[in-house]
This record gives C-alpha cells, sequence and structure tokens, in this order.
C-alpha cells in the first residue's frame, strides 16, 4: 500500500517555486507543529494540571480557560518563526506584530469549544491565512472578505487528532500519526452531499429564535408527517469543529443563527476566524454557508473580533434554509388561513 503523503510534502508540491504559496506551505507547516504539541497536552488530561481553569471573560459571554492561554502562547511562539507579518487571535484584543515584511497574516481561534476540555470532548484551533497589507499591526488589515482567505480550516483533538483544511482546491482531510509525529493525508478531496436528513443546532435557545430559524426546525422536527417529508436527526456536540467534522464525514447542516438576545443580535460566531475558515472548507467540499442572508464569504468586517450568523453545510439543505430568510415562505406559515393548521392548507 502506497504511503499517504505528507502535510509538508502535499504543500511543498502543491507550492511549486511561487513564494507566497511556499510562504502558505512554511505557515502551514508551523501551524501543524503546533497542533502536535496541543495535542500531546490535553491527551495527558487533569495530569497536565487545572487546564480547565477560569482565568477570565472575554468580551460579555465567553469564558478564558488556563488552556486557551497556553494555546495561544504556543501558536505565537511557533508563527514567530514562520513568515507572517502578524497574528490575530480570539484571546488578543489587538494584532500581534511579529515580522513586517513578511506576506501574510494568520487569524486564529486556539482552542475553539474549549468549555469542553473538563468533559473530555473534542475541541480544536480554527485558522484562517490571508495576504499581508500594509499597517499589519493593525486591525483593520485583518478586516478581508472570507473570499480573499489563502489557506485555512481547523485542528480537531479527538480521538484521532486530525487537520482539515483548504488552500482553494476542494478540502482536504490529514491525520495525525502519532508514532511519527507527522500528519499524512488520508482525505484527498472531501465531498459533502447535496442533501441532508441531519442538522446541528443549539436547541435551547429556540425560545430566542427568529421565524426563519424556528420555522426550520420545527419543520425538521416534524418528520415524516411535515412539510419536509421525511425524518431528521439533531446533533450538537457544543463544540464547532466537531459538529463541523462530522458534517464533512457524513453531510448534515449547522445552525447557530444570530437570535433575539442583545448580546447574540449578530450572533456567535466570530467572522474573521471562526465562521470564514468554516465557511470556506465546507464551500470547497461542495456545501455552502450563509448567513441567511447573504454569501458568508462576501460579507466585509468591519471589527476585528466581529460576530456573525451562520448556516453551513449540504448545499441543498442550506439553499432551503436561506430561502426562509426572504419572508415570503415565512408570512405564508404564519398565515391563519394558509398556515399548517389553518382552514386552507394545501
Amino acid at each position: 500500500m502506497e504511503q499517504p503523503l505528507t502535510l509538508a510534502a502535499y504543500f511543498s508540491g502543491w507550492a511549486g517555486n511561487r513564494p507566497a504559496r511556499l510562504a502558505i506551505a512554511a505557515t502551514m507547516e508551523a501551524l501543524a507543529s503546533a497542533a502536535v504539541e496541543l495535542s500531546d497536552l490535553l491527551a495527558l488530561g487533569a495530569l497536565a494540571g487545572p487546564m480547565g481553569r477560569l482565568t477570565g471573560l472575554k468580551g460579555d459571554v465567553d469564558e478564558q480557560k488556563e488552556i486557551d492561554l497556553v494555546a495561544n502562547n504556543l501558536l505565537i511562539d511557533v508563527l514567530r518563526k514562520a513568515p507572517v507579518a502578524a497574528l490575530a487571535s480570539e484571546e488578543m484584543e489587538a494584532p500581534l506584530l511579529l515580522d513586517a515584511k513578511a506576506p501574510l497574516l494568520v487569524a486564529v481561534d486556539p482552542l475553539d469549544g474549549s468549555s469542553n476540555i473538563d468533559a473530555n470532548a473534542s475541541i480544536g484551533t480554527i485558522f484562517t491565512v490571508l495576504p499581508a497589507l500594509e499597517h499589519n499591526d493593525d486591525p483593520s488589515a485583518f478586516l478581508q472578505r472570507g473570499v480573499n482567505q489563502l489557506a485555512g480550516g481547523f485542528f480537531l483533538y479527538g480521538p484521532q487528532t486530525v487537520l482539515v483544511s483548504t488552500a482553494g482546491a476542494g478540502t482536504q482531510i490529514f491525520t495525525l500519526d502519532r508514532r511519527s509525529g507527522t500528519f499524512l493525508l488520508t482525505h484527498p478531496k472531501v465531498e459533502l452531499p447535496l442533501r441532508t436528513s441531519e442538522y446541528a443546532v443549539n436547541d435551547s435557545n429556540t425560545r430566542h429564535w427568529d421565524d426563519p430559524v424556528r420555522t426550520y426546525i420545527d419543520d425538521c422536527r416534524r418528520g415524516k408527517e411535515g412539510p419536509r417529508g421525511r425524518d431528521f436527526n439533531m446533533r450538537w456536540t457544543g463544540s464547532p469543529v466537531a459538529d463541523f467534522y462530522r458534517i464533512l464525514s457524513r453531510g448534515g447542516i449547522y445552525l447557530y443563527p444570530g437570535d433575539k438576545r442583545r448580546e447574540f443580535r449578530n450572533g456567535r460566531l466570530r467572522l474573521i476566524y471562526e465562521a470564514s475558515p468554516l465557511a470556506w472548507v465546507v464551500e470547497q467540499a461542495g456545501g455552502a454557508a450563509s448567513t441567511g442572508k447573504e454569501r458568508l464569504l462576501e460579507v466585509s468586517p468591519k471589527s476585528l473580533h466581529q460576530r456573525i450568523p451562520l448556516i453551513a453545510g449540504s448545499r441543498k439543505e442550506v439553499e432551503h434554509a436561506a430561502r426562509l430568510h426572504d419572508g415570503l415562505q415565512i408570512r405564508g406559515e404564519r398565515s391563519p388561513l394558509f398556515s399548517r393548521r389553518g382552514l386552507l392548507r394545501f
């Protein structure tokens, strides 16, 4: 059996001799080295100390744990040796200048889902690689649309440690071979099914949802007897990287909408370093990603830590959910005469 390509070999071959692409390859290798170290640390669990200890809050709602800071510092260390001009992170209010002359910017969520660490659930690192601009230590340099990404994806630390990535030529999955400490290409071309009967959503927020999301989920719950004509399953881990990996493995749709609460009016996920790279790997696998009103990768960021609603996964299902946001179908659903329980139901 032929030995799978290593991450280094894959990106070096893809990079060819073009300097910008060689820089991307070097940056991917640096990120992978941090992921190997972080994976080993996480595998120690309680033996590594109180990694889940709360150290403070990021903004109004997000908790910051000890392991978030450890992961952030580890990424800073490895990216200092990579061709990266500046690093933006969920754990830092402003970007950190690393090498003003370097051609790339990196933005990260160092440890997505860290609230699950004490429950031994899968968590991960989300990243995006962007072209460097002028004044790269300024947040405005990172305010680029998702379509500008040069590479992006996430590492998932679970039963296996994997890297899901794209550089605009499809979505690939690399699996960490712990025997050698290297990532090997195990899924050269991930392809999402067009349709799905599985959705991921935080059902505890039902009472806060706007009508389009409430209608979509109600339709799924009603199964064969409802307007969708088939049964759906719900899966939710509270760790976006785990939910997205499952969707990339077998199809599905992920919804984290904005809702009626003041702090979540614009969604929960951060646009630049969470939603954009997740949306891109889904699109490159044949899926779709939307805010409910527009393609997510076309959104122009207004601030470094901006939040955004996200609906992503199997293309036909995302398109169906997005259509509910145009208002026309919702008005019909809520009409006293024409609703599902109305007198003139068809």
